[in-house]
């Protein structure tokens, strides 16, 4: 599958947007990032002063993993579809998140195990056991991509302005670390974390299936969508096409931890120029996510320690986007105000004749 080029935000306008912040009632640079990130959502819409946002939404992307069932989890694998039916109903961590900045949430099925009511993009029951097998067939991840640039299309359709990938799925750190592994060269003992909060006999167990995984996945790294199907999921993968279509269809992105992040990666790669849309919510404290956001070159948002996925790091940090852009739209001038900016530089005085 091939995606349109994507263009980058707006730099004229992201210029207006600095020489605006420089006319506001506040010394320049004094609100620190929340400048520069209001001046990214300009460039992105286009317009300065840009729109307040209207539309936050949030994409869920559950699936299953084949292996979960080598126990590299704390929590069994029907724990997915008890929590696609937990998003439903609005009792997640996600619901509460997202109501509170403002934005709201979709549940997608790409690959539960079992049947669910969620939105139906199912490509396949689980995907395979990635250190023993692939993934998904060709025609899986085919299907997977597209479902993920047709979710993007159907959101900015339906008019968000700001995107989020969440992701829900026992054992879906695995393959994530696996990716960040096979893209950054990273060792596995590097990007294994603790996940759902494992002990020392699962961690030991998710290296070696890391370990095995990626083995399968070096011949292929080169190619995104061999790497696709071969180590990530249907989950994953259309989470990957989800990120590339937001940036084709010019609409910015909040990232979230190492499953979505990890997802950017190969966004990247199948869409080049992508990450000029996507800020980064958080830092998690898997370890991969920061080897991501390295490889990325982004600086997150928040550090508060989170490691839950769902969209939920993103989701925190989507007020401080809000924020951003009501400084840019709300705040007044020192014309406005009338308020004395900032001295210009006073004349030299003239130098006293010398005695003669």
């Amino acid at each position: 599958m091939e995606f349109d080029v994507v263009s980058p935000p707006d730099e004229s306008v992201r210029q207006a947007a600095e020489e605006r912040h420089a006319q506001l009632t506040k010394p320049l640079g004094s609100l620190g990032r929340l400048e520069e990130l209001g001046t990214w959502l300009a460039a992105c819409q286009g317009q300065c002063p840009p729109k307040p946002l209207s539309r936050p939404r949030v994409v869920v992307f559950a699936g299953d993993h084949g292996v979960a069932a080598k126990g590299v989890s704390a929590y069994p694998s029907e724990v997915t579809a008890q929590m696609v039916a937990n998003f439903q109903a609005g009792g997640a961590a996600i619901n509460v998140l997202a109501e509170v900045a403002g934005a709201t949430v979709r549940v997608v099925d790409m690959s539960v195990a079992t049947d669910t009511t969620a939105d139906g993009k199912k490509v396949r029951r689980s995907s395979g056991a990635i250190d023993v097998e692939d993934a998904l067939t060709e025609d899986e991840v085919e299907a997977a991509l597209a479902a993920g640039r047709a979710i993007a299309d159907e959101e900015v359709d339906s008019g968000a302005d700001l995107l989020v990938a969440g992701d829900m799925g026992i054992g879906n750190t695995t393959p994530a670390a696996v990716l960040v592994a096979a893209l950054t060269g990273a060792e596995p003992v590097a990007v294994v974390g603790r996940g759902t909060g494992i002990d020392d006999q699962t961690w030991m167990r998710k290296t070696a299936a890391i370990r095995d995984a990626l083995r399968r996945a070096k011949p292929v790294t080169a190619d995104p969508v061999a790497l696709l199907r071969t180590v990530a999921g249907a989950d994953i993968t259309a989470m990957a096409a989800f990120l590339a279509q937001a940036a084709v269809r010019r609409t910015p992105v909040v990232l979230d931890g190492v499953v979505s992040s990890a997802a950017a990666l190969l966004a990247e790669e199948l869409a080049p120029g992508a990450r000029a849309w996507w800020v980064a919510g958080h830092r998690s404290t898997e370890p991969a996510h920061t080897l991501v956001l390295e490889q990325l070159d982004m600086k997150p948002l928040l550090e508060m320690d989170m490691r839950l996925g769902e969209g939920s790091g993103a989701a925190a940090a989507i007020p401080l986007v809000t924020m951003a852009v009501r400084v840019l739209t709300d705040m007044a001038t020192f014309a406005d105000a009338g308020v004395s900016g900032p001295a210009e530089d006073a004349e030299a005085p003239e130098e006293e004749p010398a005695d003669s």
